[in-house]
């Protein structure tokens, strides 16, 4: 009699459940989002700001129309612009507005913004009106005041008449031609500088006001012992912001006096415009002197940068 052998039961096997993801891969995953953002601003950023000025410094030694095969010439581009009669002039402009442009676009909204500060009622609608030209395009900015410079029905030469002042050639005197770039640079720069400031004196503590007052400090003492120290870091950021600002100015000199009278208001800036699109096309020599310029403002960064590293 054969004996029949049970062979064992084959068990099929469990499939393993896949245990939770790494730290690293949640974190990958979680912030990939992210990621991509970030790739994409920074090919926003190497397209449209690093690749400039690396073919800036490129074409400060070539000689090109941007057509053509461009060749290499060395320091033949800085020669020229320094050669140039206008060269000086346009660094003298440009430190003049630079200066005037200090005292009357950092030092004004900053005034304004203490003052607003303090005011009770109507504070919301003062804000938009002083914030109002910033809304507005430069160009309409520039237009606008253009009228108000007019030598004739102009509202500028229309106020002195009416109390009883002789009229002046705002934009065609020498004398007056770079301040009124800096009234209209002024004017429309003024409301994003007020809100700033708003931003931070709205954030010093109400005790040190308190104290300074049980103290006897009047409104120039509080804000010397009190809202300049508790603001220096705003101030110092915008003094940086509005000397690389202002050491650039192009619209105001273009559109209202093309340079003149005599390149009384030639900028740097303007004369590099002058270069690669009024003088034959010279894009070299506008690149070298963007270069300068840059270079310019590198050194006038670091040092601050320096001076207020040293003050903390």
């Amino acid at each position: 009699m054969e004996t029949l052998t049970m062979e064992p039961r084959r068990q099929r096997p469990v499939p393993r459940r896949a245990g939770p993801p790494s730290k690293r891969r949640r974190a990958t995953r979680r912030n990939l989002t992210s990621y991509g953002f970030l790739c994409a601003a920074l090919f926003c950023f190497a397209m449209f700001a690093w690749w400039p000025i690396i073919r800036e410094a490129l074409l400060s030694f070539q000689q090109t129309n941007l057509v053509d095969k461009p060749s290499w010439v060395g320091l033949e581009n800085f020669r020229t612009v320094v050669s140039d009669p206008a060269f000086g002039q346009a660094w003298r402009n440009t430190l003049v507005f630079t200066l005037l442009a200090l005292v009357c676009g950092y030092v004004v909204p900053f005034a304004v913004a203490v003052v607003l500060n303090e005011l009770r009622h109507a504070r919301a609608y003062l804000r938009f009106v002083v914030y109002l030209p910033v809304m507005l395009p430069p160009i309409v900015s520039v237009l606008l005041f253009r009228w108000f410079y007019d030598p004739g029905p102009g509202l500028f030469n229309q106020a002195l008449d009416f109390v009883g002042l002789p009229a002046l050639s705002w934009l065609d005197s020498t004398s007056t031609a770079l301040i009124s770039l800096v009234i209209v640079s002024t004017w429309m720069n003024l409301g994003s500088g007020v809100l700033i400031y708003l931003a931070a004196l709205q954030n010093i503590p109400g005790d040190l006001y308190e104290a300074a007052e049980l103290d006897g400090a009047g409104i120039l003492k509080r804000i010397r012992h009190v809202t300049i120290p508790q603001t220096r870091l705003i101030l110092t950021l915008m003094l940086m912001l509005q000397l690389v600002a202002t050491m650039q100015v192009f619209i105001e000199p273009y559109m209202l006096t093309g340079g003149g009278p005599e390149n009384a208001t030639v900028t740097v800036v303007y004369l590099m415009y002058q270069y690669a699109f009024v003088y034959g096309g010279n894009y070299g020599a506008g690149s070298a002197l963007g270069l300068m310029l840059m270079i310019v403002l590198l050194a006038v960064a670091a040092v601050q940068l320096r001076l207020t590293r040293e003050e903390k």
